[in-house]
């Protein structure tokens, strides 16, 4: 909505006929399969009814329009995903009931159906898709879709399982609104978290999982040289993106010491499974458990970097260059 003029702020000019007019030449100009509207801040001060409008507004100019609210309170920029997909999740088209003992449809999977939900590159999304079809599982759809017509059915017979660990907003709304069972699993970041994400995958529906502890193995292998740079290296998560935990816990099983994991939100619901991975990871690798603090203070955290002195820090701009002048290593977390 930063494309409204200024004089939306003074209230000046009518919501409904701005927005039209936007839309209008946004239509007219790219021709879009979807419109999404992103609210911010301002819209919210000066009270814009954008859900009560876009209904409207999709009836005239005959094309989709998304509502999501980021509203600039959320903890993290990555949360700014969860809001619009939270928003796709329900405009996505219902699941119609089966009856039961009715044959099921040609080509439909022997198994219930899956929807997986969070955006992530073709090439990726593609491996995790050829992964679960060697477990003879087949994916039923995307969200988000690579086209808004091809939003996936959902329904209360449909499976979800995330990728990410910041989606909650979304896997609530799957959950409560659509009525989805949602697969309660570690997200697949790192060869041991795509390993148990599939094989939680595999046990929601009742297929018994086959060479993952192998092709888990290949994967390790396969990068072994910097596995033996890492080793025995300490870490530090100063935390601003709520993929902390589950990077933690890729980097535990790498056999880095991780000393601590600052995050600035956590679902402990939505993120059960990895943050029990974390625990039997430093178990099982002999390393300890790192401290999870949630909003942490930054000073402090800068206190005890200067006191644990890690190999390296992970952490947002504003903290990089003065770490870099202490002598400290840094990563940029963006």
């Amino acid at each position: 909505m930063a494309e409204l003029e200024e004089g939306d702020i003074s209230a000046q000019l009518n919501d409904y006929g701005e927005l039209r007019r936007l839309c209008t030449r946004i239509k007219e100009d790219r021709n879009p399969s979807v419109i999404v509207w992103i609210g911010t801040c301002t819209t919210e001060i000066i009270k814009m009814d954008m859900e009560g409008i876009a209904p409207k507004l999709e009836a005239e100019l005959g094309v989709p329009i998304v509502v999501a609210r980021a509203n600039g309170l959320d903890y993290a920029f990555t949360q700014g995903e969860d809001t619009v997909l939270a928003a796709m999740a329900a405009k996505c088209p219902e699941k119609p009931e089966v009856p039961e003992g009715a044959p099921a449809a040609a080509g439909a999977p022997a198994h219930a159906p899956l929807v997986i939900f969070g955006s992530m590159p073709d090439m990726v999304a593609n491996q995790l898709d050829l992964e679960l079809k060697r477990q003879g599982i087949t994916v039923s759809g995307w969200l988000p879709s690579s086209k808004f017509a091809d939003l996936p059915e959902v329904g209360p017979e449909v499976f979800v399982v995330g990728v990410n660990p910041f989606l909650s907003r979304t896997a609530t709304t799957l959950m409560r609104r659509r009525k989805c069972k949602l697969i309660q699993a570690a997200f697949p970041i790192g060869p041991d978290g795509t390993r148990a994400w599939i094989e939680a995958i595999c046990a929601a529906l009742g297929v018994v999982p086959k060479g993952l502890a192998e092709r888990e193995q290949q994967a390790w292998d396969s990068c072994k040289d910097y596995l033996e740079i890492l080793k025995d290296k300490s870490i530090f998560f100063m935390g601003d993106n709520l993929l902390e935990v589950s990077l933690a816990r890729a980097m535990v099983r790498a056999g880095m010491i991780v000393l601590e994991v600052g995050i600035p939100y956590m679902d402990t619901r939505y993120q059960a499974a990895e943050l029990e991975l974390l625990a039997k990871t430093c178990k099982e690798m002999g390393k300890p458990l790192p401290r999870i603090v949630e909003k942490p203070d930054n000073f402090m955290q800068v206190q005890r970097i200067k006191e644990l002195q890690p190999d390296l820090v992970i952490t947002g701009m504003a903290h990089a260059n003065p770490l870099e002048a202490r002598g400290i290593s840094t990563k940029w977390s963006v």
